[in-house]
């Protein structure tokens, strides 16, 4: 019986190494995850200012060929 015991005893031990090793595994994934999505929170953060430059250039862009048209219709160029 003691020998029996022995036996689920050590069965328990390993079970219970073998779920040590599945949460230290799951917190390195949760934790990879986290940086993954911090990237792409700063990916997309990017991608936002450079829409926002983006269009103030087309902005000025416009202007310019406002004050162009303008100009050759002043002059009679067009």
């Amino acid at each position: 019986m003691e020998n029996v015991e022995n036996i689920v005893i050590e069965h328990l031990k390993r079970f219970q190494a073998g779920q040590d090793r599945i949460e230290r595994k799951l917190e390195e994934a949760t934790r990879r995850l986290a940086n993954l999505e911090a990237g792409q929170a700063s990916i997309i953060q990017h991608i936002g200012h450079l829409a926002s430059a983006d269009a103030q250039q087309q902005l000025a862009a416009d202007g310019f060929n406002l004050r162009l048209e303008r100009i050759e219709r002043r002059l009679e160029l067009a």
